[in-house]
């Protein structure tokens, strides 16, 4: 087992193993974390996931927009493009469908899609982190295709902003960084922020 898949199966197996009590606890205090980032205060337009596999849940983050007028956006597996996500508005009425990873999506027809680049700050999940901002996901490459654009130079400044939200458990010292990976501007977890890059 080559040493990428073996740190992703223990970060995994270390959150799975979360009671649920932890996992509430730990949502909280992620959403308290964020409150306190002018980056969040600010945007409007915010993409989000649904957890699943362990993941720090975003729930209460996802009240807090809808209760504070911020647009929520969730990813969909993009039929056209390989590896590619699409975002559609989010609300509590939304048809909900299983994706081939059984992850819950918004059901077709979507209500509202917004390309990547026009979302304000975007909240994605992660495996495992290091304090550079490197991020480890599950190895699909979905964000990171996505979010491609952000690589350019003249791009990393703009929107939107990319966070990464984790367990404090799920950081490692260092990551080997792959040329197709998008660097994150920060990292939340329940017990911290990181910023990486200037401005966020």
């Amino acid at each position: 087992m080559d040493l990428r898949k073996s740190l992703r199966t223990k970060m995994r197996t270390a959150r799975q193993a979360l009671s649920t009590p932890q996992q509430l606890t730990a949502g909280e205090a992620l959403l308290n974390q964020l409150l306190a980032l002018p980056a969040f205060i600010q945007a409007d337009s915010i993409a989000l996931y649904l957890a699943s596999d362990g993941e720090i849940d975003p729930a209460l983050i996802i009240d807090h927009c809808w209760q504070h007028n911020k647009k929520v956006f969730l990813p969909v597996l993009d039929p056209a493009k390989h590896h590619h996500l699409l975002f559609i508005h989010y609300l509590p009425d939304t048809a909900m469908c299983l994706n081939k990873y059984a992850i819950r999506e918004p059901a077709t027809p979507y209500r509202q899609t917004i390309e990547p680049c026009q979302l304000d700050l975007v909240l994605l999940p992660l495996v495992a982190f290091d304090q550079s901002g490197a991020r480890m996901g599950m190895g699909g490459g979905y964000y990171d295709r996505s979010f491609a654009f952000k690589a350019a130079p003249e791009q990393a400044n703009r929107t939107p902003l990319l966070l990464g939200l984790a367990h404090q458990l799920q950081q490692v010292t260092k990551l080997e960084v792959a040329s197709w990976d998008i660097p994150l501007a920060g990292i939340v977890t329940d017990k911290k922020y990181y910023a990486v890059a200037e401005g966020a």
